[in-house]
């Protein structure tokens, strides 16, 4: 971070922090009421008059951030006047800009706590070496050894691996129809499937170049609750988890919805259809934007004022538009284009199991599908030319008077 400038504004900008160059320390030592503690780093960052500093507390592997070391860093941020603290670790809170470690709020006052997952670590940093560039060669080096690094099986920066130790519990009381509204482990379920759409959006941003980003509404930043209990009654009536992930200049965010019960991952994404032209037109105007998608995908039309659509397969509705537009005199308004997967059952990671399901379901929809849509645009209107001569036949031509002629003068 002291030696490539664009990898800690990357890092350091969205806290507050100034823009100008970092000074970094490892293991500085201080006193609180009388005993040492020494965090796992220091970042300073000073422009002009302005100083923002920030402690570093690091956690690898499946080590988990500590609520005692936490409140004493921010004491130490608190009595000598820092901005913040960083934690790092391989956990990924369920919401943007929540801490997946409690601690006593009267502690935030004066300092901010701040939390890097590791995956957003190496994210951050691929995002920015490949595809918004590093200006200096050796420093661009220098942040390659880094990604290296952090992707090396011993770095201790783990993938999102694991469900959790309800994840079994919870599964099976949602495909027997048993699960309760006020079930103590669901919760817990519902926060690793929160933290693995943000993982899924960092990965598919590394490979994209761009920063991937869930979907919440201000209501559920603001009330995390809000969304937990729409997620625990979704699994109570229909056994699904749901949620939604925006890509920028994508023709709209990407729904996910893992269905426990039919045991199926599905990715969906809503575009709207043309404006003008028949039925069959607006059909056969998606159609070729989906020309090398997989046959097995699901396109449904929507006309205006109905509660259902027209669903058929890509591979038939190739062979027949008609069959998303059965009506010729209703107007489609919205297509959805849908791809649904087996989903794993499994805990941990790997082949067959509902991470890595999801995630590969994702990253297929999406290059098969969501990167060639493009919005409808109406065509420009054009010029009316006002120099064109009178070219009616002359037979055409008559002097009477029409209802449009003034009276004639005396």
């Amino acid at each position: 971070m002291s030696i490539v400038p664009e990898f800690s504004k990357a890092l350091l900008t969205p806290l507050g922090a100034p823009v100008r160059a970092v000074d970094t320390y490892v293991e500085v030592p201080f006193d609180l009421d009388g005993k040492k503690v020494i965090p796992d780093g220091l970042i300073r960052v000073r422009r002009g008059s302005k100083e923002w500093t920030g402690l570093v507390e690091v956690k690898t592997g499946k080590n988990l951030l500590q609520t005692q070391q936490l409140e004493n860093y921010l004491d130490v941020a608190r009595l000598n006047g820092f901005d913040a603290l960083i934690s790092i670790s391989n956990e990924i809170p369920p919401m943007p800009g929540q801490h997946p470690t409690p601690v006593d709020k009267r502690k935030l006052k004066k300092v901010a706590l701040h939390h890097w997952s590791w995956s957003y670590v190496l994210a951050t940093a691929i995002v920015q070496k490949e595809h918004r560039g590093i200006a200096d060669p050796e420093q661009a080096w220098i942040l390659g050894e880094l990604i290296r690094y952090l992707e090396h099986d011993r770095s201790g920066a783990l993938e999102l691996e694991d469900m959790g130790p309800n994840w079994v519990t919870v599964r099976e009381a949602v495909s027997s129809g048993t699960l309760r509204p006020n079930d103590k482990l669901a919760p817990e379920v519902v926060a690793r499937f929160d933290a693995l759409l943000q993982y899924a959006g960092l990965r598919l941003g590394r490979r994209l170049g761009t920063d991937v980003t869930p979907v919440l509404s201000r209501q559920e930043i603001a009330a995390p609750h809000l969304r937990v209990n729409a997620q625990m009654a979704s699994l109570v009536q229909s056994g699904e988890l749901f949620g939604a992930i925006r890509i920028p200049h994508a023709v709209a965010p990407i729904t996910i919805t893992a269905d426990l019960r039919a045991n199926q991952v599905k990715c969906s994404v809503e575009i709207g259809a043309p404006q003008d032209g028949r039925a069959t037109t607006r059909v056969n105007w998606l159609i070729r934007q989906l020309k090398d998608a997989r046959p097995d995908v699901l396109v449904e039309s929507f006309v205006a004022r109905a509660r259902s659509g027209n669903a058929a397969l890509l591979k038939d509705v190739r062979e027949d538009p008609k069959l998303l537009a059965p009506d010729s005199t209703k107007d489609i308004r919205t297509f959805q284009i849908a791809l649904s997967m087996p989903l794993g059952s499994k805990r941990g990671g790997g082949s067959g199991s509902f991470i890595d399901s999801v995630l590969k379901t994702l990253e297929l929809f999406y290059g098969d599908v969501v990167e060639h849509l493009k919005p409808w645009a109406a065509t420009p209107p054009k010029l009316r030319d006002t120099d064109v001569k009178d070219v009616r036949p002359p037979e055409l031509a008559t002097t009477a008077l029409s209802s449009q002629d003034g009276p004639e003068d005396g």
